[in-house]
C-alpha cells in the first residue's frame, strides 16, 4: 500500500512538472469558462425579461448555478478516454501491459497531477474572475461538503470516462461513439441546463444514472441544497449517495479493466 502511494505521487508529480513545462496551453483555457458564462448571462438575462422565477430558480441562482458548473469543471476535468483510446489505437499501450502497475492507476495518478496544476492556472483565476468581476456568489454554503463532492465527483468524471476509452480494446475506431457518448453524458450531468427543468419522468431516470454526479451534484451542493425527480435530500445524504456511485462506478471500471485485458492480451492488439 504505502509503495502503492509513493508511486501515485511520483507519477502525480512528473505529471505536474511536464505540464508545467507547456502551462501555457493550460492558460488559454482561461478564456473558455468566462466565455461560457457570459453566454449564458446573455440567454437567462433575456429567458428572465418578464418573470421572476424559473422552476424555482431565480436569475441570480441561475446565474450561480452555472457559475459554479464552470469553475468546478476546472478541478474535475478530465480526459483519460481519449488518451487510452489513443494509447490502443497506435499500440503504444503494450508498454503498461507489461508494467507492474495497472494502466487506469496510472492514468488517474496522472490526472492528480494535471489536474493539481489546473488548480493554481485555471481554477484559482477563473474563481476570483467570477466572484469579484462578475459578482457570482459561488462561495460554498457548506464548505466541507463542497471539498467531499468535488473529490468524488473528480473520481466519477475519471471512472466514467475511463470505461468509454476501453471500448477501443473492442471497436477499431470508437472516436465517433467516444464523442456521441460524451454529449449525452454532459447532458445528462447538467452542464447545459439543470436537470430540474427535464421532464420529471426523465428526471427519474436521470437520478439513477452515474451522470449527475460529476456536475449536477457538485453545483446542488455549493448552492446549498438538492432536489432531483421530486426527491429532495439534504447536503450530506446527497453526498453520501454520490460516494456510493462513486464505489459503484470504480468496481464497473475494474471489471471492465479486466475484460479488456484478457482481450488484449488474447487478441494481441
Amino acid at each position: 500500500m504505502i509503495r502503492t502511494i509513493r508511486s501515485i505521487q511520483a507519477i502525480g508529480i512528473a505529471t505536474y512538472k511536464e505540464w508545467a513545462a507547456y502551462r501555457s496551453h493550460m492558460a488559454i483555457s482561461l478564456l473558455i469558462g468566462p466565455v461560457y458564462f457570459l453566454v449564458q448571462y446573455f440567454i437567462w438575462h433575456a429567458v428572465y425579461q418578464d418573470r421572476e422565477t424559473l422552476n424555482g430558480f431565480t436569475l441570480e441562482q441561475m446565474l450561480a448555478y452555472f457559475g459554479i458548473a464552470a469553475v468546478t469543471n476546472y478541478l474535475t476535468f478530465d480526459f483519460a478516454d481519449w488518451n487510452l483510446q489513443m494509447l490502443i489505437r497506435t499500440g503504444k499501450f503494450v508498454t503498461f501491459a507489461l508494467r507492474p502497475m495497472p494502466h487506469w492507476l496510472f492514468a488517474l495518478s496522472q490526472k492528480i497531477g494535471h489536474r493539481s496544476l489546473g488548480f493554481w492556472i485555471e481554477f484559482v483565476p477563473i474563481f476570483l474572475i467570477f466572484q469579484f468581476a462578475f459578482q457570482v456568489d459561488i462561495i460554498p454554503a457548506q464548505p466541507m461538503w463542497a471539498v467531499a463532492t468535488i473529490v468524488l465527483s473528480f473520481l466519477m468524471n475519471f471512472f466514467i470516462n475511463y470505461c468509454v476509452g476501453m471500448t477501443a480494446f473492442w471497436l477499431v475506431r470508437a472516436e465517433g461513439i467516444r464523442r456521441v457518448f460524451l454529449l449525452l453524458k454532459d447532458i445528462s450531468a447538467g452542464l447545459f441546463v439543470p436537470l430540474s427543468f427535464f421532464p420529471e419522468q426523465l428526471q427519474k431516470v436521470l437520478f439513477f444514472l452515474p451522470f449527475q454526479f460529476t456536475s449536477y451534484v457538485p453545483t446542488r451542493v455549493f448552492i446549498g441544497d438538492y432536489e432531483l425527480a421530486g426527491i429532495k435530500l439534504s447536503i450530506p445524504a446527497i453526498v453520501g449517495v454520490q460516494a456510493c456511485a462513486v464505489a459503484l462506478m470504480a468496481a464497473v471500471t475494474l471489471l471492465l479493466y479486466h475484460a479488456a485485458i484478457r482481450r488484449f492480451s488474447g487478441v494481441g492488439v
